[in-house]
């Protein structure tokens, strides 16, 4: 086996399927990063195959590569990542020779050991594609739900996002129980009335959204035990989480709500800027005004304590005040990015809906909402 690749195009492809690869794991093979090389017809010219897998998720990508002796090779995934770090720029050769796989660049070589092909399990297959969505859209999709999934491996199923297909709409949505962000997208259906609605690790689905580019059309593809996706020479596969998120049509249907508009990147700043006395989990109290126009955020407690008044409008009350956790409400803002939020507020220890401030109807339902319990405001 024998290539040669630019450094630059070597280590994004190293770093890209070395992602999936366990930290930790009681079966060395699945540390390794497989090296498969297929040489072009009647020229040098070929592809460079990366693939890396664990328990849960694989990896694989294709790049192009000068090919003149074709073969695949297993080498320590980490290892051979460490490496394309600190390789000079420009060309590299890389070849099997015995026992070892050297790579080798501007005067600098290395050697690996080889890992045996025996030994190395089959990458799983790509799940049935079930149509295609916008990379960009969909990455910028799952970062606004993700925020809200929980961190609690002790429940699984709450440390996933939903991925639901109807028609020509995706649905994503996430909850830790005590926030719950949704966000629909269109998308191109591979078949009319395509369905599906799965569980996916949101970590794991994070990563993958931000690692498929920011352009074209990702594939989707799902089966009973897994997702897979596939854009520009990657494809991965993960696999699904079991159980099923609460519904949050009920949810997000809040009767006769309180109705406040507020600058969002003011409010954001705002919230960072009073947060700084909030100790622990105290929370972030907003007091709407509808004579004043008018929402006045206050933290602290005794004598360290923090205000800021900032312009808003509000419908349906004459006066209101929640109070939220100010990491999940920091979170929830930075979520969205339009000029304007429309909060819809029930009261103190109740439910509270955001979503933009445009491009709602009457019922504040949007392509972005998430949801957020009120506490009980304390006195500052």
């Amino acid at each position: 086996m024998e290539f040669r690749i630019e450094r630059s195009a070597l280590a994004e492809a190293v770093s890209w399927a070395a992602r999936v690869l366990p930290v930790r794991s009681p079966v060395p093979v699945l540390g390794g990063l497989l090296l498969d090389t297929e040489a072009a017809a009647g020229s040098g010219d070929g592809r460079l195959r990366i693939s890396g897998l664990d328990y849960e998720a694989s990896a694989r990508i294709d790049v192009e590569a000068e090919v003149p002796r074709p073969g695949k090779v297993l080498v320590m995934g980490r290892r051979l990542l460490d490496i394309c770090k600190v390789l000079p720029d420009g060309p590299v050769e890389c070849a099997v020779e015995g026992s070892r796989f050297t790579v080798s660049g501007d005067g600098a070589r290395f050697g690996l050991s080889v890992l045996p092909l025996d030994d190395y399990p089959a990458l799983p297959p790509l799940p049935q594609v079930r149509g295609a969505v916008d990379a960009e859209l969909f990455a910028a999709a799952v970062a606004d739900v993700a925020v809200a999934a929980g961190r609690d491996d002790t429940l699984p199923v709450l440390t996933g996002i939903r991925l639901g297909l109807d028609g020509d709409t995706m649905t994503l949505a996430a909850t830790d129980r005590y926030r719950f962000a949704v966000r629909t997208l269109p998308w191109k259906a591979a078949a009319p009335g395509e369905s599906a609605d799965v569980i996916v690790s949101a970590r794991r689905l994070t990563e993958i959204a931000r690692s498929l580019g920011r352009s074209g059309l990702v594939s989707v593809a799902l089966d009973a035990g897994s997702a897979g996706f596939e854009h520009a020479g990657m494809r991965t596969t993960v696999r699904l989480l079991e159980g099923r998120l609460p519904r949050h049509e009920k949810l997000f249907a809040l009767e006769d709500p309180a109705v406040a508009v507020v600058d969002r990147a003011r409010l954001a700043e705002a919230v960072k800027r009073v947060s700084v006395v909030a100790d622990g989990d105290s929370p972030v109290q907003m007091t709407f005004s509808r004579a004043d126009t008018s929402v006045t955020l206050r933290a602290g407690y005794e004598d360290d304590v923090a205000s800021q008044r900032l312009p808003a409008t509000l419908e349906g009350a004459e006066e209101l005040t929640v109070a939220f956790n100010p990491a999940y409400l920091a979170d929830a803002l930075a979520s969205f990015t339009g000029p304007a939020l429309r909060l819809q507020l029930l009261g103190a220890g109740q439910r509270a809906l955001i979503t933009d401030g445009a491009g709602t109807d009457g019922a504040g339902t949007g392509t972005h909402r998430h949801l957020l319990m009120s506490v009980r405001p304390q006195l500052v």
